[in-house]
C-alpha cells in the first residue's frame, strides 16, 4: 500500500469516526431536549390512549371509551402531555395561548400591568402583598414588588411577542424555546397568579357597585378566601408549591386572562360533570382553550383537529 492510500485510509476512518461521535451527540442532546420539555409534542390521541389504558379493568374500559368520545364526538386527535407538577393548569392554558397567537387581555388596554404592584401597594393601601410568595420561594418582604415587577415584565414582553407571530408553525416553534427553560416559566405563572390577585382585589372593593360574575359572590363566601388578603394567605401563596388550582379558581383564571376554559374529565366519563366550562359570560367573544384530566390532578393538552 503506498503511503497516499494509507494516509487516505486512515483520513477515511477518522471521517467515519468523527461523523459516529457527532450522530451520538445529536442524539444526546435531542433527548435531552425532549425531556426538559414541559409541554411535549403532539401524539395520536387514540394511540397514548391504548398503551396507557391496556386490559379488561372497568377502568380501562371506562377510560378508552372517554378517549373515543373525545376523538369522534369532539373531533380531538392529538394529546400534548403536561409536565405534571404543581403548575401544570397555568402551564398548559398559557401554553395554548401562546401558541394559539391570542391578544393580551382587553382590560390591559386601559390598565398598565407593569405598574399593578405600586398601585395595590401605595394607591390602593394593600401592603400585605409584601407577603405574597412565589411558588416555593415564601415571604421575600421587601422585594417583594421589584420581583413582581420583573415577573409582570416577563409575561407582558412574551405574550405580546407571540400575539405578534402570525404563522401558527413559528408560534409553536418558539414555544419550545419558552416551555424548556423553568425559571422563566415560573416568573410566567407567577405573573398569571398576581393577575388573578389584582381581579380579586378590583372585584372586592367593587362588590357593591358593579355587576360581577356569579362566581364571585361564591368566591367571597368561603371562610378561607372572605377578603383578598385570605384568599393570598389561605390559596393563592400555595399554588404551584402544595396545590394547584380549585374550581372556583379555574373561573378566575379564565376571568382574568379572558379565555373561555374547557376541562374533559375522563374518569367522570357519562356523567354531567365528564365536561366543565368555566366561563360565566358566553356572548363575550373570548377565545377557547381546553384542558383533558383523569384524576382531577394531572392535564393535558387535547388538540383538535378537523
Amino acid at each position: 500500500m503506498s503511503l497516499l492510500a494509507t494516509v487516505l485510509w486512515y483520513c477515511r476512518q477518522l471521517y467515519l469516526c468523527i461523523a459516529q461521535l457527532l450522530k451520538r451527540w445529536s442524539r444526546c442532546l435531542q433527548r435531552k431536549f425532549t425531556n426538559n420539555q414541559s409541554v411535549s409534542a403532539e401524539v395520536d390521541l387514540l394511540g397514548y390512549c391504548a398503551k396507557k389504558w391496556k386490559g379488561d379493568t372497568e377502568q380501562a374500559k371506562q377510560m378508552r371509551k372517554a378517549y373515543e368520545e373525545l376523538f369522534w364526538k369532539h373531533h380531538m386527535k392529538y394529546l400534548r402531555q403536561v409536565k405534571g407538577d404543581n403548575y401544570c393548569v397555568l402551564r398548559a392554558i398559557l401554553f395554548q395561548i401562546f401558541s394559539q397567537g391570542i391578544p393580551l387581555p382587553s382590560w390591559t388596554k386601559t390598565t398598565d400591568v407593569l405598574k399593578l404592584p405600586e398601585k395595590l401597594l401605595y394607591s390602593q393601601g394593600c401592603n400585605w402583598i409584601e407577603q405574597y410568595s412565589f411558588g416555593s420561594e415564601r415571604y421575600t418582604g421587601g422585594n417583594t414588588l421589584g420581583k413582581l415587577r420583573k415577573c409582570l415584565e416577563t409575561l407582558k414582553n412574551q405574550w405580546m411577542e407571540f400575539s405578534s407571530i402570525k404563522d401558527q408553525y413559528e408560534r409553536e416553534n418558539r414555544c419550545s424555546t419558552v416551555f424548556i427553560d423553568e425559571t422563566l416559566e415560573h416568573k410566567l405563572y407567577e405573573a398569571i397568579k398576581f393577575i388573578m390577585l389584582y381581579q380579586v382585589i378590583e372585584a372586592y372593593e367593587h362588590m357593591n357597585k358593579e355587576c360581577l360574575p356569579q362566581f364571585f359572590n361564591l368566591f367571597f363566601m368561603r371562610d378561607s378566601s372572605l377578603d383578598p388578603l385570605s384568599y393570598m394567605m389561605n390559596h393563592l401563596n400555595s399554588i404551584g408549591d402544595r396545590r394547584s388550582l380549585d374550581e372556583m379558581e379555574m373561573f378566575l383564571l379564565g376571568y382574568s386572562l379572558e379565555v373561555k376554559i374547557t376541562v374533559y374529565n375522563l374518569s367522570k366519563f357519562n356523567s354531567k360533570t365528564f365536561q366543565g366550562r368555566y366561563t360565566e359570560e358566553p356572548q363575550r367573544d373570548c377565545h377557547e382553550v381546553s384542558l383533558l384530566t383523569e384524576d382531577d390532578r394531572h392535564y393535558h393538552i387535547p388538540v383538535v383537529k378537523i
